[in-house]
This record gives C-alpha cells, sequence and structure tokens, in this order.
C-alpha cells in the first residue's frame, strides 16, 4: 500500500505553496492560516487514544538541565507518575498498571548522553532511538497480549520465542534490554559515559528485584538482554547505515554544481550524511514519500525566490535587533549545537517524556507509543536526506552574503563555529520531525493540549524559558518556522518539511500491531 501517495493528495488539497507571510508574525498559527503556502488545513488525525486536555498544573519538580561535566537529567520529573518505581512486591507487574517512569528514566539518560555524543546528529540519532525502543519494545512483548512483535513487519529481525524463560519480570527484561542498546547504538561518548548508562541499569534492577526471587531475576535479564542483541544483529544488516554512522562526512562525496546549489567552502563544512536517503526504514520507504519542488532560483529581486531570501534577511536581523520573542522561539527550538543540548530528534522524545509523566500514560502505551515515535523520527530522517540531496537547495546566508549584504550573519552562529548547518537546506530537517513527532502524539493525545514544553528549563547559555502550547500542530509550527528567525532556513523549506513530516508520521500510525482480536 502506497501511503505516501494517498496522504500526499490530502496534503496537496490543502497546502498551496509559494507565498511569503507577514514578517511581523513568523510563527502564528493564524498567519500560517492566512498565508497560502504555509497553511496547514487540517493536519490533525483522530486521536484513538488519550485527550490530552488537562491542564498542566504544578508538574511537580522540573529537573535540571546537565551542565559541562556531571550531566544532570534533561527533562523534567513533574506529571501524575510517583516518585518511585511501581513496586509489585514478590508478584510480577502488569504493564498495563505499571507507570512509565522506568521508561521515563532511561529516556532522561539518553537526553543527557545525546547532548554529548559526536558525529551523530540528527540522522544517526534519529535511527538510535528507533532501535532502541524497539529492543524495549520487544523486551516486552510477550506479555502485552493485545500487542504483536514486529517480527510480523519487519523482514529480517528474528527473535526466538522458544528463548523466552517461564518466568520473566518483564520491567525488568526492559532494563536490560534499554540499557544493551543504549550502550551499543549511542557512539562517539566522552569517556565514562558507559559508567552512567551501567549505573542507571544497576539502579533500576535493584528497585525492580525486590522481593523477586533470583532465578526470575537472572531469568527475565537474560531475555532483555537476548532481545537487544538480536535487534542489534538486525541493526547491522542494514549496510548502508553500518557504512556511514563512522564516516559522516565522507571525502568521496563531491557535490553537484549548479545555480543556486548548496556546497561547502571548508572542510568542517563537507556534505553531512550525503548518503543517507538509502537507509533502512520501518514504516514508510522514503520511496512511498512524495517531495515538492522548491521554487525555482532567481536573482530577481521581484521573483519569490528573491522574496523568500529576503524574509530570512529581515527576520533574521529583526530577531537579533529586537532580541525578544523572535529570537527566543529560535533558541528555543535550535538543538543545533553539540556539547550544548540534545538533537532535534532527540527533542521529540523531551516532549514525549514530558506528556508521559503529565499524561500519567502506563507502561504498555508508553513503550508502544515511543516504537512508533522512534520510528517516525528514524523514517522522516531517511526521507528528507534523500530529498535535501536530491534538490541540493543552498543555504540562505550565501545568497544572502552574496546579493544583499556582505555582512550578514545567521543567530545561529553565535552557537556554532559555522554559521550553517553542513547539508542542503529542502526540505527542513527540524521542520521534518516537528511534524513527524506531532502526528505520533496527535494519533494517542489528540490535537487539542495544554502543554507547557520545559525541555531546556533552567539553562543559561540560551534562550530557554518554557514556552506553552494549546496544540501539538501550534507546536510543531513554531518548531519548523523558528528556522527563518534563526536565519537558517527559508519558508519554503519549513513549509515541505512539516508537509513530509506529516506524510511520514500517517504512514507510522497506520503500522499496526495489534493483535488479532484485541
Amino acid at each position: 500500500m502506497n501511503l505516501g501517495k494517498s496522504v500526499f493528495v490530502f496534503f496537496m488539497a490543502v497546502l498551496l505553496l509559494q507565498s511569503c507571510a507577514k514578517e511581523d508574525d513568523l510563527v502564528s498559527v493564524e498567519d500560517l492560516k492566512g498565508n497560502p503556502q504555509a497553511q496547514n488545513g487540517q493536519l490533525n488525525q483522530n486521536g484513538n487514544g488519550q485527550n490530552g486536555n488537562g491542564q498542566n498544573g504544578q508538574n511537580g519538580q522540573d529537573g535540571q538541565n546537565g551542565q559541562n561535566g556531571q550531566n544532570g537529567h534533561n527533562g523534567p520529573n513533574g506529571g501524575g507518575q510517583n516518585n518511585s518505581l511501581t513496586d509489585c512486591g514478590n508478584q510480577f507487574c502488569d504493564l498495563n498498571d505499571m507507570d512509565s517512569r522506568l521508561l521515563t528514566e532511561w529516556t532522561e539518560l539518553f537526553l543527557d548522553l545525546d547532548r554529548y555524543a559526536t558525529g551523530m546528529r540528527p540522522t544517526s540519532t534519529a535511527r538510535a532511538l528507533a532501535y532502541i525502543n524497539l529492543a524495549s519494545y520487544e523486551a516486552a512483548v510477550p506479555g502485552m497480549v493485545e500487542l504483536l512483535s514486529n517480527t510480523t513487519q519487519l523482514s529480517g529481525l528474528s527473535i526466538d520465542e522458544s528463548q523466552l524463560p517461564q518466568n520473566v519480570d518483564y520491567a525488568i527484561a526492559i532494563n536490560a534490554a534499554y540499557s544493551s542498546a543504549l550502550d551499543h547504538f549511542l557512539i562517539n561518548l566522552p569517556a565514562g559515559s558507559d559508567d552512567q548508562i551501567f549505573d542507571l541499569e544497576d539502579e533500576m534492577e535493584e528497585r525492580l528485584s525486590r522481593q523477586k526471587p533470583q532465578q526470575i531475576v537472572e531469568d527475565s535479564k537474560a531475555w532483555g538482554v537476548y532481545v537487544a542483541n538480536q535487534v542489534i544483529a538486525y541493526s547491522q544488516t542494514d549496510v548502508a547505515a553500518e557504512n556511514q554512522i563512522n564516516d559522516a562526512q565522507p571525502t568521496s562525496y563531491v557535490p553537484p554544481v549548479g545555480d543556486g546549489y548548496w556546497t561547502f567552502s571548508a572542510e568542517p563544512e563537507r556534505a553531512l550524511f550525503p548518503y543517507w536517503g538509502t537507509v533502512r526504514t520501518f514504516a514508510i520507504s522514503a520511496n512511498e514519500t512524495t517531495t515538492l519542488p522548491p521554487l525555482n532560483y532567481s536573482t530577481d529581486p521581484s521573483s519569490p525566490y528573491y522574496q523568500e531570501m529576503v524574509e530570512v534577511y529581515n527576520a533574521n536581523n529583526d530577531a537579533a535587533a529586537a532580541d525578544g520573542e523572535q529570537l527566543w522561539i529560535a533558541e528555543f527550538w535550535s538543538d543545533d549545537v553539540e556539547n550544548l543540548t540534545f538533537s532535534p530528534p532527540a527533542r521529540q522524545f523531551a516532549i514525549a517524556n514530558q506528556l508521559v509523566k503529565k499524561e500519567n500514560v502506563k507502561m504498555q502505551d508508553a513503550l508502544l507509543l515511543y516504537l512508533k515515535l522512534g520510528f517516525s523520527l528514524n523514517d522522516a530522517a531517511v526521507a528528507t536526506w534523500k530529498y535535501k540531496y536530491e534538490h541540493m537547495v543552498m543555504r540562505p546566508s550565501v545568497f544572502i552574503q552574496d546579493y544583499m549584504d556582505a555582512d550578514y550573519q545567521t543567530n545561529l552562529y553565535s552557537l556554532i563555529p559555522w554559521p550553517n548547518p553542513t547539508f542542503p537546506a529542502y526540505p527542513s530537517g527540524h521542520s521534518t520531525f516537528a511534524s513527524a513527532g506531532a502526528g505520533v502524539f496527535i494519533d494517542y493525545f489528540g490535537n487539542q493540549i495544554n502543554f507547557t514544553d520545559r525541555s531546556h528549563q533552567g539553562r543559561t547559555e540560551f534562550r530557554s524559558q518554557p514556552r506553552n502550547f494549546n496544540s501539538f500542530e501550534e507546536m510543531a509550527v513554531e518548531n519548523a518556522f523558528s528556522r527563518i528567525p534563526l536565519g537558517v532556513h527559508m519558508r519554503m523549506d519549513c513549509v515541505e518539511g512539516l508537509r513530509l513530516g506529516y506524510e511520514i508520521s500517517a504512514g507510522v500510525n497506520a503500522f499496526d500491531l495489534s493483535a488479532p482480536g484485541s
């Protein structure tokens, strides 16, 4: 079934391209509704899960972001969950009744470590999130009678349930699986990072093993490690990804030359993951997705292309001069910089962690939610990078410096050594990740939700204050179009990224793991 093509027809009906928006409100929902090019129409899907209309209230004590050296947990601890893991005594925990603290604690550690993982973001990070959460889900799926293993859908994934011990505590198995997978998939970490992984595993195991027979503890750990190893083995059959994760900027790649084409001017700016469009996907292949052509390159000041460059120039400079909300939005969503924040795909998991706590999502539902979120971000990375290197659209700063202002600098330049991300612009990766995540959240929670994103609360190196949203659509739009006042994307990049991300999340939401009769 070609899900991408069918969703494309829907979005073409509601998304008309190629007109500029008002410059005085770059990221408002009303502006998008009034702008034919940026209009999203009814992007929300009818949620089949819980309705997220609850009030934020006091979400508990907010976690502190890690500073250089010792990392604290990135995310807030707030929400409806208890401050300790569910204690089932000497009984096995029902994953339908167990809170999700085990999963959110592991995700918070991922966010801490991802900040310092060099050479991964954003594509390899998205892949890591998909496989880690696949391992967690598969470790528990024999205990979730309403759900099926991904072995029924993913060719080449092999998990032999004859290896399943007679008695398994699935929370202990999840703990072991996540630890093993995290240790494998997050690479290029500082010395000592393994200690943080194994320390959390030991801490969680000690809590989960209280009053449990030692044989059950050992059998459960063995099952979790076995499943993680099978998932790792499956990942290693993806030769395209395995060849790229340790060679993110291959010197063999020479970008094509043409008017308006992206290129690099120094070795550190070499193309990042130029072959990622061939990497494995989980729910919707890159070839099943669609792409809309970018505006025609033009140096004519009256052309739509040039006018979108004018918008970037004005938005970037106005945001810097005003030092107000637009610069706050730009830096709040940036997540571009290694050693400063986690990566753009991981940002969606920071949001998911807050939602799971706020809405008191139980373990079984959280495992499925995180699985689909990981799949959506992975598949979004593959499709986005395929189209980036097909369209080869230049970054705004190059055009602006050549034709408008030789002294122009992006607002990102204050945070990184180079003025731009080191890959072509169209479509925007941030925008695609924003809607790839939002589409999964909408499917579970519904679109309307009073939510405050506290992902970077407490950080002082950039504008990190929490921001409140009334819907997932609103949040995705703000994330996507934050790239304009940051100075690194034209509006068409963001519009196309939003469209593509929703197309991908629709394919992921249709990826059905319901057991027959459930």
